[in-house]
Parts: C-alpha cells; sequence; structure tokens
C-alpha cells in the first residue's frame, strides 16, 4: 500500500464527515492528515508509530490511523461513518463535481441515493430544482456520469503492467518450453485497456491446466481456446493458445488492430511463417513494431521504407518539467538533482516548480524565484558538468497571458506554459486561450495540452490542428506528458505535430524522485506516435540543449 492509497482512505473519511456534517474542525483534521500522508517522505507502511507521530501535522492519533489502514485498509471511525451512508451515496461522492455538501443536498432534498436515479435527475431536469443548482452544473454533473459511465471496466496500463507480469512470469514458468507472449492491445502499448491478452503455443488443456495451478486466479471461463480469468486485484486476462506452428502468425494477428490487419489482408494473405519478421518481409514490408500496429500511416512507411526509428528511453538524455519542494514536490531541488545524474545517469534536469498563480501547489513568489535560481548556481557547481536549467511551470491565466511580469519570465532558462484553471470554457475560447500563450515568445514548452485525466477527466476541448499550428508558427515544443494519468499529448496528434515540424518533449512531471520512471510511460506512447530521438527535445545532449536554450532566449528581450 502506498502512501497515495493511504491517503485516499482519509480522503474518504474527510468525505463523510462532511457529508455527515461532522465537527468542522475535526473535518479539516482529517483532510490535513491526508495531505500530509501523501507528501510523507518515505512508504508510510514500514514506519512505526513512533516516526510517523515526529512528523509535522500527523501525531499519535492519525498515526495509529495510518498502522490501522495499512494492517486492515480502514479505522473505526471511517467503519462508523461507512456503516450509515447508502452505497449509492458513496458512489455520488466520486462523481467530478460532486462535494459533500452538493451530495448531501442530492441525498437529502432530493431523495436519490443513486449514480443512476441522479443520470435521470438530469435527464428531467429535475436538479436544477435543488438549492444551489442550476442548470449549467446540471449538465456538467451529467456529462461526468456519462464519462464515468463510458470508462467502466476499463483500465490504465501503468496499472495493469505489475499484475500482467506476474502472471505472464508465473504461465512461463509453469510452461517453460512454451513460446508466450502478450498480444493484443497490451502489446501495443494501448494507454486504456479493458483486458490483458496472452498467447501460449500449447494445446488447451495444457494452458488450462497452467491456469488453475496459479494460486491467485479468479472466475476462470474457458471457451474452444480462450480462457479468460480476474486475478486476486481483479485484473482480467484472456489467454488463447494455438500450435506452435501458427504461434508467429496468430501472435502478429491477434497484435494488431483491426484497421491494421484490414490493411494487411488487403494486399496479401498473411503467410504462417517462424517469425514475425519474416512474415512482414513476406509480404514487401519491414518489420513493424507492436506500438505502432493501429492502423495509420504505417503500412505504407513499411512498404516504402520510411518507417522512423522510433525512440528509445536510453535516447533520453535529460527531464524537464518536474517539481521539487520549493512548490508542491515532495523532494528537495538537490535531491532530484542528485537523482537523475546518480541513479538515472542523465546529464541534466529542468525543474519547473508552480508559478504564484497556483497558490493551491504553493506557486512561487517572486522572492521565492529568485531564492532557488539562487540555489540552482550553488548545485550546478557543486554537481557540474550535470546541469539544473532553471524552469517555471507558468499558468496560463485565464486571458492567455502568462503569470510573473517579463523582466522575472526572461530569466527563466525555459518555460512550460500549462492550463490548470478555467478547465470549463467552449473550444473556440480554449483554442484561442491556448494560442495566445504559445504566442507569448517567453513559452518555450506547452505543457499537458488538453489537461485531461485519463479515465477521469475528459480534458478541455481544443482544436487540435489550431493549436499545433500555433506551436510550429511560434517555435513551441509540444508536451508529452508522460504521468500515465495524463499522457497528453494524445498519440494521435503526434503525427501531426511531426509532420508540422513541431518537436516533442518527453516530460515526467515529477513531483518526487520515484515520477522519474514515468518517462517510459512516455516514451512508450511517443512510440505509438512515431517519434524519434531526433524530434525529441530532451533526448538533446546538454551541450545542444543549452544551445537551444541559449538561441531561443536571444529572439526575445525583457
Amino acid at each position: 500500500m502506498e502512501n497515495k492509497d493511504i491517503a485516499r482512505v482519509f480522503k474518504l473519511c474527510a468525505k463523510l464527515m462532511e457529508l455527515h456534517e461532522e465537527n468542522s474542525f475535526r473535518t479539516r483534521a482529517m483532510s490535513t492528515a491526508a495531505f500530509r500522508i501523501e507528501k510523507l517522505p518515505f512508504p508510510a507502511r514500514t514506519a512505526d508509530l513512533e516516526t510517523l507521530s515526529q512528523q509535522d501535522k500527523i501525531g499519535k492519533s492519525t498515526a495509529e490511523k495510518i498502522i490501522q489502514v495499512v494492517t486492515s485498509g480502514t479505522f473505526p471511525e471511517l467503519d462508523a461513518l461507512l456503516a450509515k451512508t447508502p452505497a449509492g451515496v458513496l458512489e455520488l461522492l466520486q462523481i467530478k463535481g460532486l462535494g459533500p455538501k452538493k451530495v448531501l443536498t442530492i441525498w437529502k432534498t432530493l431523495d436519490i441515493e443513486s449514480v443512476g436515479e441522479l443520470f435521470y435527475a438530469c435527464n428531467e431536469n429535475r436538479l436544477i430544482e435543488a438549492k444551489g443548482f442550476g442548470l449549467k452544473t446540471q449538465e456538467e454533473i451529467k456529462k461526468a456520469i456519462e464519462f464515468s459511465m463510458a470508462s467502466q471496466g476499463l483500465f490504465h496500463w501503468a496499472k495493469v503492467a505489475g499484475p500482467a507480469e506476474e502472471v505472464h512470469n508465473a504461465l512461463h514458468q509453469a510452461l517453460p518450453d512454451c513460446s508466450i507472449s502478450f498480444t493484443g492491445a497490451y502489446r501495443r502499448k494501448t494507454e486504456i485497456l479493458d483486458k490483458i491478452e496472452i498467447l501460449i503455443a500449447a494445446a488447451p488443456s495444457v494452458v488450462e491446466q497452467a491456469i488453475r495451478s496459479l494460486d491467485f486466479e479468479f472466475d476462470i471461463h474457458i471457451d474452444a481456446a480462450t480462457i479468460t480469468f480476474r486475478d486476486k486485484d481483479g485484473v482480467p486476462f484472456e489467454v488463447s493458445s494455438c500450435t506452435r506452428q501458427d504461434f508467429a502468425k496468430t501472435l502478429l494477428m491477434t497484435t494488431g488492430s483491426e484497421s491494421h490487419l484490414a490493411g494487411l489482408e488487403k494486399r496479401a494473405s498473411i503467410p504462417a511463417l517462424e517469425t514475425e519478421e519474416k512474415i512482414y518481409r513476406a509480404l514487401k514490408m519491414d518489420y513493424i513494431e507492436p506500438e505502432l500496429r493501429e492502423g495509420n500511416q504505417e503500412i505504407e512507411w513499411a512498404e516504402s521504407g520510411k518507417l522512423p526509428t522510433l525512440i528509445q528511453y536510453s535516447d533520453l538524455k535529460g527531464t524537464l518539467h518536474n517539481h521539487s519542494t520549493y512548490s508542491d514536490g515532495v523532494n528537495t531541488l538537490e535531491e532530484m538533482a542528485r537523482f537523475c545524474k546518480e541513479t538515472l545517469q542523465l546529464e541534466y534536469l529542468g525543474i519547473c516548480d508552480h508559478s504564484k498563480t497556483a497558490v493551491y501547489a504553493g506557486g512561487l513568489t517572486i522572492e521565492e524565484v529568485e531564492a532557488q535560481w539562487q540555489e540552482i548556481d550553488v548545485l550546478n557547481e557543486k554537481l557540474s558538468p550535470f546541469k539544473i536549467f532553471k524552469g517555471i511551470e507558468s499558468d496560463i491565466l485565464s486571458d492567455g497571458g502568462l503569470d510573473y511580469p517579463n523582466d522575472i519570465l526572461a530569466g527563466f532558462d525555459f518555460v512550460v506554459a500549462s492550463i490548470h484553471s478555467g478547465l470549463k470554457m467552449d473550444s473556440d475560447r480554449a483554442t484561442q486561450r491556448l494560442i495566445k500563450a504559445i504566442e507569448n515568445p517567453y513559452t518555450t514548452i506547452l505543457g499537458h495540452p488538453t489537461g485531461r485525466l485519463l479515465l477521469s477527466r475528459a480534458g478541455y476541448p481544443i482544436d487540435y490542428k489550431k493549436v499545433i499550428d500555433a506551436c510550429a508558427a511560434n517555435q513551441v515544443i509540444i508536451e508529452i506528458n508522460a504521468n500515465p494519468l495524463r499522457l497528453d499529448l494524445d498519440w494521435r496528434w503526434h503525427q501531426y505535430a511531426l509532420e508540422k515540424g513541431v518537436r516533442l518533449a518527453i516530460n515526467p512531471d515529477a513531483h518526487r524522485t520515484a515520477g522519474f520512471y514515468d518517462m517510459h510511460h512516455g516514451v512508450q506512447v511517443a512510440r505509438k506516435g512515431g517519434l524519434t530521438a531526433k524530434q525529441c527535445l530532451n533526448a538533446l545532449t546538454l551541450d545542444e540543449i543549452s544551445a537551444y536554450f541559449q538561441t531561443r532566449k536571444a529572439t526575445y528581450s525583457p
């Protein structure tokens, strides 16, 4: 259980306390505890009572609750609140835009106790009758419910990677002489999945026996040559079997999207050969990496010898857009830098703490910016030749302007411009807001362009082509935010950007040292979009990116 999982339990308790109108002081204390737990600089699950009690704003009572959550997943106060809360009301609390106070009104005033009832009420325009609700709020809640419904039964690739490897390794140990591979959307590294598919070259009865020998499978169903089951965490698996002779062909046929396979079959029948490489060669194509098999341009590229050499994690020379304790990060600037230099063996770090408007995230005042610059100068001397670049994640204001006056913006090596508020604009306004920020000469990188949160928030609507065209015209980099909950810019727009000459940057948006590893997820979606190392900003060496920043800064003056 990670700190964020423990914090989530405390957040739920705080919501329920507010829902049931408990003492406001105790409710705020519970909410504060949740925040502090998530920011602990060590795993709470391994700490003892004394260590936890000594942490700022934790105390003995909260520490005891943390230990109870680690051992049992809950604590008595939460159990009591859950006992008097209908299950449907708990679901209402998960809907975006519905806080405890609004849920209380819906529950007690409209006598609604389920998401289904609320959705019906929205369709019937009944929600606007309740105090504090209007037509706009009703429509936003309706859209949030629709989005939640569409997301049911789906999983983030990053969230199921661990369980997938566990099952794959267990099956490989049970069947050491059989060819086994992931296939389907999981093998294509699709960011959202409804199942994990595995192919095994063995008789169905042998595969069934291997699956039943596992000690963590549930809900097994057998249908011809396919077996489905869920692991202990409820992750769905689909395991297919085939002959050894048909393994490569079946793997190819089960990996590609429908449109990719249709493109292949339109040209010739797919032969059964020893390897996928030989099959593509027989079809007069270069080998197409699994991530690209989505039915876009990959077949034409493969036929004409124009497949891109996809970027690899080892191509990355540095990391940009990261946060420290100066704003809402967990680790200090020096800890972040040393981790990049010593553990990841990178050449540089771009630090981009939040700007002053982001008060919710400890945004930096001008005085704090200047203090950080001084510390960076000291650390750069200490850590040389490793370098920390002075960056900022500047909030894009409602009118498209950037935080800070120009003389401060000019002092940064680079600026990541991002939207964090005002996410409910229509497409025209949202697009124009972004374009104005892109046209600002101090903007170096456009951060997480839509603000989406996969399976949680669709992101604000934008005209992708207009935004990308503006980046091309103003030589602004577009971020691939590597946080697995974002992966924004969407890989489906990478090729359009690259064709327009726009460079991309794989940014982890790390708020702690462990967050740097999210760059692996960024590389995955960058490969799906056809990105090469030459087209990636942070695949530049230290000397190259230093020259790039200097040249760009020379184009404007305070």
